[in-house]
């Protein structure tokens, strides 16, 4: 994978990346992780199962030479995907785009930012608030300052800034695709000022015009949906890493990587997109509600 466009690929990222592909080549192999820490004790270096464990759980970090005493003993001999893996083990530890502006976050959403730059897709539902990445700066700065009334102003700003530097990933050569619902109510609730609805309304239509982005209006009439559980995302990221979810809590933020939990999300994603209005519909009453505004 090659970063380009301001497309850097985050250390999280680099490192997920290679500890999935060895869990999946150790399973591939026929090795249970106790069987492959006992042939890798007849090796140099320090190997036991709890080291190995962490490593694949990304609680470790794994050493060049590490990666190519796994590799062999997991008999991967293409030398393309071998390549790919110890280069990963050389970049892993290096600073993402990202860092340089995710001090501007509360600290609980600071691990999105670190694999948001590397995101293929995203499916996102919105309660309350137009998605972030959908943001134009005034819309933001009138709902940071209604949201956090404790942030100085140009603590606000810096906040304004930083959101929009995200926003680069819907703009670069290969684009995040995107697809979010946002619920009806969301485009009834006034932030800021007339213009400055309007404004955001119409920035949503002409971002539905684009082709890597979907946006659905859940109307009212929708009744009792998955929605009612609060709003999420699922994240997707470059393979072999699996989907994961995310959501905001009360108590902070929730990240799901377990398998059947990341299953419910999408379940619970899809029935939304049936229960929502089709992109067209929802183009036309984002539309009608910037009207609304003058």
């Amino acid at each position: 994978m090659t970063a380009t466009d301001g497309d850097v690929v985050s250390s999280t990222v680099r490192r997920w990346q290679l500890t999935e592909s060895l869990r999946q080549l150790r399973e591939q192999a026929g090795f249970t992780m106790a069987e492959a820490a006992d042939e890798l004790r007849k090796q140099p270096g320090k190997w036991s199962r709890s080291k190995l464990q962490r490593i694949e759980t990304r609680d470790q970090k794994v050493k060049y030479r590490e990666v190519e005493q796994l590799l062999d003993l997991y008999e991967v001999t293409d030398t393309e995907l071998r390549g790919w893996l110890l280069e990963l083990a050389t970049t892993a530890n290096e600073r993402g785009y990202w860092l340089a502006i995710r001090k501007e976050f509360p600290q609980d959403f600071r691990d999105v930012l670190a694999v948001e730059g590397a995101l293929v897709a995203q499916r996102q539902l919105e309660t309350t608030v137009i998605p972030g990445l959908l943001q134009t700066q005034d819309w933001a700065r009138a709902v940071m300052t209604g949201g956090s009334p404790g942030l100085s102003e140009e603590a606000i700003e810096r906040r304004v800034m930083a959101r929009m530097a995200r926003q680069q990933v819907l703009t670069r050569s290969e684009p995040l695709k995107l697809h979010v619902i946002i619920d009806e109510s969301v485009l009834e609730r006034p932030v800021g000022s007339d213009a400055v609805m309007r404004q955001q309304l119409r920035e949503l239509v002409e971002h539905a015009r684009r082709d890597h982005i979907t946006i659905q209006v859940l109307p009212k009439s929708a009744g009792a949906t998955p929605a009612v559980d609060g709003p999420f995302s699922i994240l997707t990221l470059p393979d072999p890493i699996p989907d994961f979810g995310y959501a905001e809590a009360p108590g902070g933020t929730l990240y799901i990587e377990d398998r059947e939990e990341v299953r419910n999300y999408t379940l619970r994603f899809g029935i939304l997109t049936e229960r929502a209005l089709s992109p067209e519909d929802s183009t036309r009453r984002i539309d009608e509600a910037a009207r609304l505004y003058g």
